[in-house]
């Protein structure tokens, strides 16, 4: 008998209220099950999992349910009945009812899954990656995919009623280095060249800010051959914005209410605005880190001032040699540390590129230290006032002649004992902006300053006579959003004075023939008139991987690569036909 099934309600959405109501349902099946003589079967869609129950009475109907595997895909038709008292099943939304099979139709079989389709479910990432379509169908990734969609959406609502124009800039572009590495293709309608594909859209938006478009974004696909990590894609996602007419502040307000109207949206948890701010120099010397995770607390702090001078080399020799000497505050509550435990943070900050940890054990009995007898009694209670240490309280120290070095290394060291000490509270989202970035750093492979941004960042007003004199101390006006210690994205005022551009570039050895080269065609466009402008770009996967407090950016795409760029299901990379690379004009030397 022909069977003409089409469906009228989702899985996942019958209640109560639904009872008698014929319905027409198509999904997977998720389990089946044959007890006493009926047969059960858990039917799942996007929406969720409902129980259908086919009975013999239904004989065409119950013979083909039992014919049925999992991941069959089926279409069911039945009526919606209350289940009895003892079956309820109040874990999910539907397991108050169930539905009575009365017609069931097989639209294509399935093969067993090389692993359940369900949450938590005890598969290496290798064969989920391999299996990606099947991966998905799991209710934790549908939720993540409808998350991220919901995001998105959000994202152009807001901007939308800001005044924001959604425009698309090239994917195939030019190679314009200073960045990171690009991924190239090759023109075969133009023998021997290359487009690269976008790293982020950032000249095209400062061009679109020339043609008088004033509020940009574009949610944009943007691609960087580097090396790969937990919150990091070969392809990714951006959300990029650019502004006419605006200083850092206009940039930094809109975006905290962007940031504000998509949390409370889709999480419906409450944010507050303006966001915390913190220099980058404050943040490097407080928490070294200029992403800092401010859920904790455990903050650096400066003793180089009251060991300068002391018998303890390793500290006072830092200090005279141009470093510093910063310690933590590790406040373990009543229970003091072993040494057993204080060798292995020695042991693990010299992990963290420091030479040795230094430590001093407050106890009940009285300080506990090899580097106590050093200092004399007045100076050892300064260094223990100043970090305010108590009894039970281990205080540790990193000096070196690099000062930069202290900060990271015990940067480092702080948020490894957040961890292992589990002092961050994972259900927060601390929001902060990290602003007066330096413009430039020194390279030394290149043996010359390179901007810490891009070229086109602009310098604050009061540091540009440094540019000159001390490049090294010239602050910029960027300006990073930052999310429980990860950026979530960045930005900057842009230069938009010829003649400031062109004493970037200068410093940035830089010359004009390269200039010209490299962004020639942007260069050309600001002889015609260019408003200040300035914008951000946030890295949308790793914002919706916080939002949704998951370990990696790949559980929040649809068909991430691996950690060596690669896709298990598609096999992508791979070699190609001698035809196509011939056509190419290009030759492969391994």
């Amino acid at each position: 008998m022909q069977m003409n099934i089409k469906r009228n309600f989702y899985c996942g959405n019958l209640r109560p209220e639904h009872e008698g109501k014929e319905v027409c349902l198509a999904g997977w099946v998720q389990t089946r099950r044959d007890l006493g003589g009926l047969i059960f079967v858990d039917l799942r869609d996007r929406s969720g999992v409902v129980q259908v129950v086919f009975n013999p009475e239904q004989k065409e109907a119950f013979e083909t349910a039992d014919k049925l595997r999992t991941e069959y895909v089926i279409a069911v038709k039945g009526k919606v009945v209350k289940r009895p008292e003892e079956n309820v099943n109040p874990k999910i939304s539907t397991g108050y009812i169930e539905v009575i099979g009365e017609e069931v139709k097989i639209l294509s079989a399935s093969k067993t899954p090389p692993f359940a389709i369900e949450d938590d479910v005890k598969v290496d990432e290798s064969i989920r990656l391999k299996y990606r379509y099947l991966d998905l169908r799991r209710p934790k990734m549908q939720h993540n995919m409808i998350f991220r969609s919901k995001v998105k959406k959000a994202i152009r609502d807001f901007l939308d009623e800001k005044g924001f124009l959604e425009i698309e800039t090239p994917i195939l572009t030019k190679s314009t280095p200073e960045g990171a590495r690009d991924f190239l293709v090759p023109s075969r309608l133009n023998p021997g060249q290359f487009y690269a594909l976008p790293q982020s859209p950032q000249l095209f938006k400062q061009i679109l800010m020339v043609s008088g478009m004033e509020r940009y974004y574009q949610i944009a696909r943007c691609f960087r051959d580097e090396d790969l990590r937990a919150d990091r894609q070969p392809e990714f996602t951006q959300l990029d914005i650019e502004m006419s007419f605006v200083d850092a502040e206009d940039v930094i307000s809109i975006n905290e209410q962007l940031i504000k109207y998509v949390v409370e949206r889709v999480t419906g948890e409450q944010i507050e605005i303006p966001f915390p701010r913190m220099t980058y120099k404050d943040a490097m010397e407080k928490y070294g880190s200029d992403k800092p995770d401010t859920r904790f607390g455990l903050e650096m702090v400066d003793v180089s001032d009251l060991v300068e001078n002391a018998d303890f080399k390793v500290f006072s020799q830092a200090v005279k040699g141009g470093g510093c000497v910063k310690g933590i505050n590790i406040k373990k509550g009543n229970e003091s540390f072993s040494r057993r435990q204080i060798d292995e943070l020695v042991e693990k900050s010299k992990e963290f590129g420091a030479k040795g940890l230094a430590w001093i054990n407050i106890t009940s009995e009285g300080v506990k230290s090899p580097i106590a007898k050093f200092f004399d009694e007045e100076t050892l209670k300064q260094i223990i006032d100043r970090l305010e240490g108590e009894i039970d309280d281990l205080l540790i120290f990193i000096a070196d002649t690099n000062a930069e070095l202290v900060m990271t290394s015990l940067g480092n060291m702080r948020l490894y004992l957040g961890k292992v000490l589990d002092l961050i509270d994972k259900d927060k989202l601390n929001f902060l902006w990290i602003t007066e970035f330096p413009l430039l750093e020194y390279s030394e492979e290149e043996k010359r300053f390179v901007a810490r941004h891009h070229p086109f960042t602009s310098p604050m007003e009061e540091d540009i006579p440094l540019l000159d004199k001390d490049p090294a101390k010239v602050r910029s006006k960027a300006y990073d959003v930052i999310l429980n210690g990860t950026e979530l994205g960045g930005g900057s005022i842009r230069i938009h004075d010829a003649e400031l551009q062109k004493k970037m570039f200068e410093v940035l050895g830089i010359s004009e023939e390269r200039a010209s080269q490299n962004f020639g065609f942007l260069l050309k466009a600001f002889e015609y008139g260019v408003p200040p402008h300035g914008g951000i770009a946030y890295g949308l996967d790793r914002f919706i991987m916080l939002l949704l407090g998951l370990e990696s950016i790949r559980d929040c795409i649809a068909f991430p690569k691996t950690q060596n760029a690669s896709c298990l299901m598609t096999q992508a990379p791979s070699e190609v036909e001698a035809k196509q690379l011939k056509e190419l004009h290009i030759q492969v030397k391994l």
